[in-house]
């Protein structure tokens, strides 16, 4: 079976990595090609220099435009942050026919009424995701189309972020002669990719620590229950090192990268690394207990703003599958550790191979690629979502065929095309709208 072939484009702090990736015909993941750059333009989740950006986006994409060969036009973008909260909100529709069946129109159309929601100036809604359906107050339906009712409720999980920041991701997607399909919370991508779906109905917690951010998501029976962002990351913890040692940046993140370890005690006082001295200076020894102590200390307090995340929840009680820790930082030797003895809570690494097909290149499989891995997964299930949506718009037109004649066919086929939207589409066009009034000014 044939499927289409998706790119997840992770702009991050550290790195920006590019992957091309199709579904098999077993479900699974299929790696095509991927390339990754240095990150030279982006400072906490967020863009702080379009130009630099620009030209790390392009050098990813033409990496893995060579590995794939695969030309990139269209990509599914991450969007992390600081500026990043979530809520919980209620929608409800009185329906006009209880004896009709609820259609996946109707469910899309509820959604939708999400968006309309007032945020606060230079706010917006990025994402809606729905939870679970109540039907004539019967709760926890999850698949609602098919039934009768008359009231049509959702627990809705709302994605907020500010404007301007995911402006300005689209305009540097546009610079790099891209185009954006859906712009997806990180946290949400590098779950699809490191997560069963036992441990999500079990209740889970998902802690991406990247460079600039660590993002949680918590899962608990199935549904997403809580997101969040931390403005922390792995580049903290190597300023850390850095100002410690006294040593410049470059020798700080080496000496995290081979030689850190996130519990002090794990390490002998005789332990001694010696790093290059500055032009024409003696070398300087520092001594591996002292160098886990300052990790230590600041993994400690990410650790501690997680667990106030997870309390904040109200779930901490029902996270039977505890912690999965993924991302770049999560690479830290013994962070597994420290997370256990901090939060009391089962802490396991989680790589992003849980749905990869068996003959992906090792170095994917490294939790550093889980939010790129992810947004690959979660392009294909919106874009799979999107057909099925289409398809039953076809059908529907091909049912009423009989009354109506080809142009009366045609002009209604375009208005549902215009108004059946999903809703990260239509924030998408509001920013694409934004940007070409922009530009034309």
């Amino acid at each position: 079976m044939e499927s289409e072939i998706i790119v997840g484009l992770d702009i991050g702090t550290t790195k920006i990595a590019c992957i091309v990736g199709t579904k098999n015909e077993y479900g699974k993941i299929e790696i095509l090609g991927y390339g990754k750059t240095e990150s030279i333009g982006v400072k906490r989740g967020v863009v702080a220099n379009i130009e630099n950006t620009v030209q790390s986006i392009r050098k990813a994409v033409k990496q893995a435009e060579e590995k794939s060969t695969v030309g990139i036009k269209y990509v599914n973008v991450g969007i992390a942050g600081q500026h990043i909260k979530s809520h919980q909100h209620r929608g409800s529709n009185i329906r006009d026919d209880e004896d009709q069946e609820i259609s996946m129109e109707e469910i899309d159309s509820l959604t939708q009424n999400m968006y309309k929601l007032s945020m606060a100036p230079g706010e917006e809604i990025i994402d809606v995701i729905p939870q679970d359906y109540i039907i004539d107050n019967e709760s926890g339906i999850r698949e609602p189309v098919g039934m009768l009712g008359n009231t049509l409720e959702a627990n809705f999980h709302i994605i907020i972020g500010q404007t301007a920041s995911a402006k300005n991701i689209y305009k540097c997607i546009k610079k790099a002669d891209l185009e954006m399909v859906n712009l997806i919370l990180e946290p949400i991508a590098s779950a699809e990719a490191v997560l069963s779906d036992e441990e999500k109905e079990a209740g889970v917690v998902l802690v991406d620590i990247g460079g600039g951010t660590t993002d949680i998501a918590i899962f608990q029976d199935n549904i997403i229950r809580h997101s969040a962002v931390i403005p922390f990351g792995g580049d903290i913890v190597t300023e850390d090192v850095k100002e410690g040692c006294t040593i410049i940046k470059k020798h700080a993140e080496e000496l995290k990268v081979k030689f850190g370890s996130a519990l002090a005690s794990e390490n002998r006082d005789d332990e001694v690394v010696a790093i290059p001295g500055l032009r024409g200076r003696p070398p300087k020894e520092i001594t591996l207990k002292n160098l886990a102590s300052i990790i230590q200390a600041r993994m400690e307090e990410i650790i501690e703003q997680v667990y106030f995340e997870i309390k904040n929840s109200g779930f901490e009680k029902k996270l039977i599958a505890g912690i999965v820790l993924t991302g770049g930082g999560s690479q830290l030797k013994h962070i597994d550790q420290l997370a256990e003895f901090t939060t009391g809570m089962a802490t396991r690494i989680g790589y992003p191979n849980e749905h990869l097909a068996n003959d992906v290149v090792d170095e994917m499989a490294s939790p550093m690629y889980a939010t790129g891995v992810g947004l690959v997964i979660e392009g294909i299930s919106r874009f799979d979502y999107e057909k099925v949506k289409e398809n039953n718009l076809l059908q529907t037109d091909a049912s009423q065929e009989e009354t109506t004649d080809a142009d009366g066919k045609k002009g209604r086929k375009k208005e549902k095309d215009d108004d059946g939207k999903s809703g990260p589409t239509r924030f998408l066009n509001s920013i694409k709208e934004w940007f070409e009034n922009d530009t034309s000014e």
